[in-house]
């Protein structure tokens, strides 16, 4: 099934420089990027993220989605739609484990990351595991309509389509 997923590049990627190579990672698998843009988070958007897909506070505590609220506030995010065959089945497995220090080589977090929620923790402060990635093809309805306006994406054929399909 062709579908749409969102895929948040955070502000440690941008902050490294490793958007390009992780788009690649995408591309290279045979998803294609319908949206993009570069945005500064405020709490209000990242508190309806949470919420939305409630991940971090439910499973984490409120501390712990401060944490994460500040540091997505900390950078501009690069907020891509990413379209394909499964979408966001394929994306989680190049995305690899939300904890870097058990994602496997060959993942983006596996090859690009090593923290760990033990050291995170220790810290006081959020994971920085350079993406995040919609967890399932319903949670990336939702998240796809709160980061985009239908008239952010887009739709085209690339070479690959146009010759095999």
């Amino acid at each position: 099934m062709i579908e749409r997923s969102l895929v948040l590049l955070k502000p440690d990627a941008v902050k490294r420089g490793l958007m390009g190579r992780i788009i690649s990672r995408f591309e290279d698998a045979g998803l294609k990027v319908v949206g993009s843009k570069m945005v500064w988070i405020d709490d209000k958007l990242g508190r309806h993220h949470y919420d939305t897909i409630g991940q971090v506070g439910v499973r984490r505590g409120e501390a712990v989605l401060q944490n994460v609220l500040v540091f997505m506030q900390s950078g501009p995010v690069m907020a891509l739609c990413i379209e394909g065959v499964n979408a966001a089945d394929n994306i989680r497995k190049i995305v690899g484990s939300t904890e870097p220090k058990g994602a496997a080589p060959g993942t983006i977090r596996g090859d690009f990351a090593h923290m760990s929620y033990g050291f995170s923790d220790k810290q006081g402060k959020a994971i920085e595991n350079l993406i995040h990635a919609s967890g399932n093809s319903d949670e990336a309805k939702l998240e796809v309509s709160l980061w985009f306006k239908d008239t952010e994406l887009h739709t085209y054929k690339t070479a690959h389509e146009q010759h095999v399909l």
